[in-house]
């Protein structure tokens, strides 16, 4: 129950994308097509599925003073892996989401989810842990790419839809209508949370921050708090 539960966290409760609001790089610049989104989403789950699995079975290997280092290079080294592949049999796909597809050997999603989860964890539920995120991921992609691709062009995975290019807004496939959608989206993710029960971290400063436990700023801002009171 609790591998099950840690790969739905990565869907909804800490949806990397809506929630954490992390890889919003690739986020806003691929969801103009389904197709796009959907092969940056699986790209991208396979590289934090096989980086994650490295990691956690490299992680007595790696020294700590070069960690990030390692883990940049094993993920650089999957992402090749995926270029070559999608180049090979899916070319068209490949030119399309061109500089990006590059872009995720440095994607704060894999380098996160591989410091603070797969350094510290079993393969099997880093694994389950980057199954989640990566689905997660594709998810939140292909929700935002139908809205902008269908209402901003008129079609849904290339294919025209009756009338809905007659009625089609032309700026949710620009800069402003992304970041439109991307805002609503979250919106909509922090109220179903809420509405559940849940709760969505209104901590200002560093110790609001996912990333918080990386560094030591949090831990100073933390003792300065109690030395106030």
């Amino acid at each position: 129950m609790n591998k099950w539960k840690n790969f739905l966290k990565g869907i909804i409760k800490e949806n990397p994308v809506l929630v954490l609001v992390l890889g919003t790089c690739p986020t806003l610049a691929v969801t103009t097509s389904v197709l796009n989104a959907l092969g940056m989403g699986l790209a991208a789950t396979v590289v934090l599925l096989c980086s994650n699995m490295a990691i956690s079975a490299l992680r007595k290997v790696i020294p700590d003073k070069v960690r990030i280092p390692c883990y940049i290079v094993l993920i650089a080294g999957f992402v090749t892996i995926v270029e070559m592949l999608m180049h090979a049999f899916v070319p068209s796909l490949y030119e399309s989401l061109g500089i990006f597809l590059s872009l995720i050997v440095v994607n704060c999603i894999i380098l996160g989810r591989a410091e603070m989860y797969a350094s510290k964890n079993t393969v099997v539920d880093s694994a389950i842990d980057a199954l989640g995120m990566g689905v997660g991921f594709t998810l939140a992609l292909f929700l935002m790419s139908s809205i902008r691709e269908i209402f901003g062009a008129g079609t849904w995975c290339g294919l025209e839809i009756p009338f809905a290019g007659d009625y089609s807004m032309m700026i949710l496939t620009m800069a402003p209508g992304g970041f439109f959608v991307f805002g609503c989206l979250i919106a909509l993710v922090n109220f179903i949370i809420t509405r559940k029960g849940g709760k969505v971290k209104k901590n200002i400063g560093c110790a609001g921050c996912p990333s918080a436990s990386l560094c030591g700023k949090a831990q100073e801002d933390k003792c300065e708090k109690e030395e106030n009171k």
